[in-house]
Parts: C-alpha cells; structure tokens; sequence
C-alpha cells in the first residue's frame, strides 16, 4: 500500500507565507491612501474608466498610473509610454540587484516574478537571503499576490467611493514614508543604519521632485552612504598597519 500523497501545506501552517503576510503590512499602508485618491482620479480622467482602470493589472505601478490616466487629456499615447517609463526607471537598478536570485530559480517564474516587482517588493525580497531558493520564490509570491490583490481592492474601492475621499490628504509624504518602512527592513548593521537615515532624509528633502524621484535619490543616498559607512567602518576594525622593529612597514 502506498503512502498518501503529501498535501502543500496552508497558508496557516506555512511559515513562510506568514511571514511574507507580517512583513507587508507596514509597508502596505503608506499606499492605501494613494491607491484610493488613484481610484478617485480615474474617475476624473479623460481616459475610459475601463482602460484607466486596466492599468491596475497592465502596469501595476502607482506613480505611473496617476500619471498616465492624469495626463490622458493632454499627452499622446507616446508620451504617456514614455512618462510610465522615466517614473519606473528605478525598476532598472532593482532588476540588477535582484538578478542573481532570479538566475537561481525555474524559467516559469523568472518570466512571472518580475510583474510583481515594486518598490516594496524589492525591499522583501533583499530583505530574505536566508531563504532557501524555494522558500524565497513561496515568500516572494506570496507578497506579491498581497500586494497585486490589495491595490487592486483599494484602487476599486477609491473609484466607487469618488468624492467621498478627502483632497487634503498628503499623497506627496506617503511615498517618503513607505521609503522609510522599506529601508527599515535593511537595518541589520552600522552601514545599514547610515544607508536608512540618509535614503529617508533624502527622501523626505525630495518631496517636491516631480513623479516620485524622491524614491531614486533616497535609495541611491542611502546605497552610497551605506557603501562609505562599510568602508570606514573596514578600515577602522583593522586599524593601521603594524610596523617592523626596524620602523619599516612590513607589507
């Protein structure tokens, strides 16, 4: 007699999977009110409320969805390509960096991952190199769906609910500080710390910069100051070079 099949375990008794669902939940919250003010504009847009809200599942990228269906009126199909793109361009560097973990895992999801990656996607996913390839691949499509299915919830729930939304909510501060929950999650030593403190700062002295490139300068502020902090810090534990007994230097 054979033995039973073995089930995949649920999502309760995945700890994985839990822990995918702990983790976005800071991070999630800073977007809800811009995910609802984005229902809100589609609404409002020139462009068709169907095709406008098809962006949720064809480009899945805040900024560049508030942009696109914003600029509907004014902007050629072209420019609105173009616009989606120069917001996204950070996406670029979050490729590259996570370029070694996709390597290491089957072609289906290197083709399905990459649709998931947003800024707080990146964060989670560099967040984990502890996780073996298959519980990385479970934790970071876990997060992925979370975040894919709540946007979409909130956007919906934003285009129904219209005016019912307040204007005075801060939408330029809620990227800042979902910047500051993503870097958060990096600090794990001295280097990691400076590399936060700096992206946030950044980020938050970058509020006025048009299409959210607060994010670029803050994460590129905080790479730099990261690497600097790990190299004095480097030289600094090795101390200077020990002298022979004739006051020459050994090496």
């Amino acid at each position: 007699m054979s033995p039973p099949a073995r089930s995949r375990p649920s999502l309760r008794d995945d700890p994985v999977a839990r822990r995918a669902l702990l983790d976005c939940f800071p991070l999630f919250v800073p977007a809800i009110p811009f995910a609802l003010v984005l229902g809100v504009a589609i609404t409002e847009s020139a462009m068709p409320t169907a095709i406008a809200w098809s962006t949720n599942i064809f480009v899945f990228a805040g900024a560049a969805q508030l942009a696109t269906v914003s600029l509907a009126a004014t902007a050629t199909w072209l420019t609105l390509v173009a616009t989606a793109a120069v917001i996204n361009l950070r996406h670029v560097m979050y490729s590259a960096a996570m370029a070694p973990r996709f390597t290491e895992q089957p072609t289906w999801f290197r083709w399905v991952g990459p649709f998931f990656l947003i800024d707080q996607m990146f964060a989670l996913g560099m967040a984990r190199p502890e996780l073996s390839n298959s519980d990385w691949r479970r934790y970071y499509l876990t997060a992925g769906i979370f975040f894919f299915s709540s946007w979409n919830v909130l956007v919906t729930l934003g285009l129904v609910l219209g005016s019912a939304i307040p204007t005075e909510w801060r939408l330029d501060v809620a990227p800042a500080i979902m910047f500051a929950g993503i870097v958060v999650l990096g600090v794990t030593n001295r280097p990691g710390i400076v590399a936060a403190v700096v992206g946030a700062g950044v980020c938050f002295i970058a509020l006025d910069v048009p299409n959210n490139g607060g994010i670029l300068l803050g994460a590129i502020a905080g790479v730099l100051a990261g690497y600097v902090a790990d190299v004095v810090l480097d030289r600094s534990s090795h101390g200077p070079h020990p002298l022979a007994a004739d006051g020459t230097d050994p090496t």
